[in-house]
Order: structure tokens, then sequence, then C-alpha cells
């Protein structure tokens, strides 16, 4: 049964899981715009818009917990001075998910990645 079951692994280990949702999102805040595959970009996503979510609080305990979920401190500044100012009037949504098509060697879904501008 699948009870209770909120996160896809992925076909990962956690640790591992955990390092690429991580980068894929630092590579999101730096090029606005990533192609990967669907089930990865909706895990993604929800990373994404916990800490931008958190960049519009603003406060010091935010900022501590959004370096807890990406340890970047380059990323994270990025997004507490420029990407989450851009979404103070929107609640949530603030990723597109885009869906591009197949992969050629494994037939894998590709979708496109971006946020909302």
């Amino acid at each position: 049964m699948r009870h209770g079951c909120k996160v896809k692994k992925l076909g990962l280990p956690t640790d591992q899981r955990l390092a690429l949702l991580r980068s894929l999102a630092i590579n999101l805040f730096k090029y606005k715009a990533i192609e990967t595959t669907d089930a990865r970009a909706k895990e993604a996503k929800k990373l994404i818009e916990r800490v931008i979510t958190l960049g519009k609080r603003g406060d010091l305990h935010a900022r501590r917990l959004a370096l807890k979920i990406l340890p970047d401190k380059d990323a994270v500044k990025d997004v507490f001075k420029n990407i989450a100012s851009k979404y103070v009037s929107r609640n949530g949504g603030y990723t597109r998910i885009t869906k591009i098509g197949l992969r050629k060697g494994d037939a894998a879904t590709i979708s496109k990645l971006e946020l909302v501008d």
C-alpha cells in the first residue's frame, strides 16, 4: 500500500536524491530555466517553491531555513534579493512545467522547468 507516500524516490537513495534535487534547484535559480525529466521536474518544483516562499518572508530565520534546504549561499542570496521580490503579490505558482517531448535514448518524458515572470 502507498499510504502516506509523499515523495517520489526517483530510483535513487535518499542522499543522492536530495543532492540531485538541490542541484536542479540551484541551476534553475542560476539559469532561470532547465530541462529535465518530468518526474524530476515535479519533485524539484516542490523544493523550489518552498525556497521562494521563504525568500518572500525575508527574515533571518527564513534565510537559515533556506540555507538548510539549499546549501549554496550565492543561490539563496539571489533568491532573497532578486527572485522573491518579483513574486510578492503571488501566492504560490512561481514555476511552470512545460512538456517538451521524449528523450531519444529511453523515451523518458522531457520537461522544461522555468520561473514564471
